[in-house]
């Protein structure tokens, strides 16, 4: 249809007895329209409304319902009166007890009474999906905490009855969709050229399958100049960048310009430079040539025999490599995205190398640590190069397997119980390293590998790469876990005493602290705080920063508009502004991405407290950077939660699901699955309009202990017409370790004994108003 719903809006087939199912025959979507207006003929204009009925199956607009278009014969009959076959306006006006008013309806009047009856279609399939028990009445809870809750509950009961939500539909009838809750409203349309546009680009790979944190031998080797030198040698204060090159590369070509450019700035920043060019081919005067003036301004290397190029295994004429001062490897991949094999921009949208060299400045890991680098691929003969080591030692390789995967968590101070930064601490808990390494549980990552063998579409994937868990279980399992030579040990990591975001622009703590009792159990506690923002904003990165992390399980924030109504919103209601798990507190928005913030917006924090063996008292606060200009797009979450859950007691693998219908092509980013202790596996799907499937989120295993985000390395294309489904299986038996009753029959619920099924789903539409203050 033109006019569909524009918003997700669950499927009517999803699950057996749903009342929306007596819309599936022809003949039952009538007489219901019929009775619901016979009920509440008091509505002014209802004779006009009445018609939409008859329009609505009235598909060629000629002011005759046949046949084909309205199949069901003892339906068609009721309103038949000549006993031709057909339904005119005529006959149903006498029918329903429509005076006539001379003449048919024009085909404006036709249109709108299709919108109307749209509109309506949109507004029950709304209700039905948020009336999570399923009586017929909607609760605030149910509502969300919705500002327009209060104008439609007439009698101030907390409820909307039956009459209530009537009166609403047929006000929508009138005025369409001006008055259909913003949940239900339209999403501004996105152009899919401009989403390929902004998000397009090298390929981002998974750090770990790249050597990303692996120390890079050292290598000595005769310069162009006819110096020898050594990467040891080399290196600056800072670290040294080696960028592969070529002289009749087009691509390499290219991007001389910039790599000279940086040649002269880098020395600043501590940072020396190093030219590779692996083609034998190439003769010593076309190099000479091309670097004209600047030959001597970087040492340049003509790895005729391909030995460098073998250890750190470039793959093209374009690749460049960060590396620190103890020559770990920071970063490789492309200098930019302005230019690639078939295409080049007038600038470039991703600085990647010269963003790397300033997250090492800063001390912090680059956002995005290795990409595809489009240009001529090197042949290395199929040979890996001696970058391998013989023997696994501490310095040289667990301690950077360590860093770049657990020590971010496990140093003092931080969200993990203990530190594994130094070899004792390492050599201790080595056993139980090597159970959670082995079972999959550390580092803590659960979506399941592409399918097809392909590389992970996740830009946070935290697993490791094959590489790293051999050599990490080699060191684990020897006797000896060898130290190796301390000068080979990598530059410790400097961590923020406070915020990983930097310095908030705005900072927002609970209104209290609470306190937490030493053992037991904890109900979920609202805290909600009014901002002071006399204007909107746009919030490109925001942190959750417990004051005790040993204490703080989850927390979930919404943001409220000036002025609504606060309540105990529940989860699945609605879409999460902001969320914290351990190990997950922030997160920063892409360059043209944001959230928005109202003026005087109220923020209600959810917290899921758990005590910790000692008693203590918690006040976190959320820390917020606004965006430096207006973004292109603004960042969204909608959630797809099964309220209607019902597991039997000792269910071993009890499924569970919904599913919705998108009605605007949806870009998708992230998704973050939401269960309880008793959820053992969750899945998200979508069915596109063509009937093809696709698992978008596999979780085999999903642990409520890491309630991660799965963020997409490119945003999922979900056009309009697909229907997006989430399922979890639940594990109700004893044989669930962390089950807190196998013998309850477990329902929908807040707390933890309890259950959820929520499947997250975060994606973005065009900013349309340029009105938002930004920083």
């Amino acid at each position: 249809m033109d006019n569909e719903p524009q918003g997700l809006t669950r499927n009517e087939s999803a699950r057996p007895g749903f009342p929306l199912e007596l819309f599936l025959t022809m003949k039952s979507k009538f007489a219901l329209l019929l009775c619901t207006f016979a009920l509440f003929s008091f509505v002014q204009g209802q004779e006009r409304l009445q018609e939409a009925i008859f329009h609505r199956y009235d598909k060629n607009k000629d002011q005759v319902v046949d046949e084909k278009e309205l199949p069901d014969a003892s339906t068609r009959a009721r309103f038949d009166r000549d006993e031709d076959g057909k339904v005119t306006l005529s006959e149903f006006r006498k029918t329903v007890g429509i005076p006539e008013r001379g003449g048919e309806s024009s085909p404006a009047e036709a249109a709108d009474s299709d919108s109307a009856n749209e509109a309506v279609v949109r507004y029950d399939s709304f209700v039905s999906s948020i009336d999570a028990n399923g009586d017929g009445k909607i609760s605030r809870e149910e509502s969300g905490g919705a500002r327009w809750f209060d104008r439609v509950d007439r009698d101030k009961d907390g409820t909307l009855g039956i009459a209530e939500l009537d009166q609403v539909r047929s006000l929508v009838k009138r005025f369409g969709e001006r008055i259909l809750p913003e949940e239900a409203n339209a999403a501004p349309e996105i152009d899919r050229a401009e989403v390929e546009k902004v998000t397009s680009g090298p390929e981002i790979l998974k750090p770990g399958d790249v050597g990303i944190g692996r120390m890079v031998p050292d290598h000595s080797f005769a310069a162009l100049e006819g110096e020898t030198r050594s990467l040891s040698s080399l290196v600056g204060e800072n670290g040294l960048i080696i960028a592969m090159t070529s002289a009749t590369c087009p691509v390499s070509k290219r991007f001389l310009s910039d790599l000279l450019e940086l040649a002269k700035t880098s020395q600043e920043k501590g940072f020396s430079m190093l030219f590779v060019n692996a083609f034998a081919s190439e003769e010593e005067s076309e190099i000479r040539e091309q670097l004209g003036e600047h030959v001597a301004l970087v040492p340049y290397l003509h790895d005729r025999d391909r030995s460098l190029s073998r250890i750190l295994e470039a793959a093209t004429t374009t690749e460049v490599f960060l590396l620190d001062s103890r020559r770990t490897l920071l970063y490789r991949g492309a200098f930019n995205d302005q230019y690639g094999i078939d295409y080049s921009i007038n600038e470039p949208r991703h600085h990647y190398l010269l963003d790397a060299i300033e997250a090492a400045l800063a001390g912090e890991r680059p956002d995005i640590a290795a990409t595809a680098a489009p240009g001529c691929e090197i042949d290395l003969g199929g040979v890996k190069g001696d970058s391998e080591p013989v023997t696994v030692t501490y310095h040289r390789d667990v301690a950077r397997i360590l860093q770049a995967n657990c020590v971010r968590c496990h140093h003092d101070g931080g969200i993990a119980p203990f530190a594994l930064d130094d070899w004792e601490e390492v050599s201790d808990r080595a056993r139980v390293i090597r159970r959670v390494v082995e079972e999959g549980t550390m580092p803590p990552w659960f979506a399941a590998p592409p399918t097809d063998g392909g590389p992970s579409p996740w830009i946070n994937d935290h697993s490791l790469s094959p590489r790293e868990k051999k050599d990490l279980l080699a060191w684990l399992e020897s006797s000896e876990k060898p130290m190796g030579d301390p000068a080979d040990a990598p530059e410790p990591i400097q961590f923020p005493t406070e915020w990983s975001i930097g310095e908030p622009d705005l900072v927002v703590p609970l209104s209290r602290a609470y306190e937490i009792k030493a053992t037991g159990f904890m109900p979920y506690q609202y805290d909600v705080v009014e901002t002071e923002l006399t204007e909107d904003r746009w919030v490109s990165a925001y942190e959750v920063l417990p004051s005790e992390r040993d204490v703080v399980h989850h927390v979930i924030i919404q943001v409220f508009e000036k002025g609504a109504s606060i309540r105990q919103r529940a989860e699945g209601a609605g879409g999460y502004w902001a969320a914290y798990v351990p190990g997950n507190g922030s997160h920063q928005f892409p360059e043209g991405f944001a959230k928005k913030l109202p003026a005087g917006a109220k923020i209600q924090f959810q917290i899921h407290y758990t005590p910790s063996g000692k008693a203590k008292k918690e006040r976190l606060k959320l820390g917020l950077v606004f965006a430096d200009k207006d973004p292109q797009f603004e960042v969204k979450t909608i959630p797809l939660a099964d309220r209607k859950l019902d597991i039997p007691p000792g269910a071993e693998a009890h499924q569970e699901g919904m599913s919705r219908r998108v009605t605007f092509d949806l870009p998708l980013t992230s998704f973050m699955p939401h269960m309880h202790t008793r959820g053992a596996a969750f899945r998200y799907e979508v069915t596109y309009p063509d009937g093809g499937q696709e698992i978008l989120l596999d979780i085999p295993r999903y642990d409520f202990n890491w309630q991660l985000r799965y963020d997409l390395k490119k945003p999922k294309w979900i056009p309009k017409g697909s229907t997006l489904k989430v399922t979890g299986v639940f594990d109700n038996s004893t044989n669930n370790r962390a089950n807190p009753d196998p013998t309850k029959r477990v329902k929908w619920g807040s707390q933890t004994v309890d259950e959820m099924l929520i499947g997250y789903i975060e994606y973005f539409v065009p900013v349309e108003s340029k009105s938002v203050a930004t920083r």
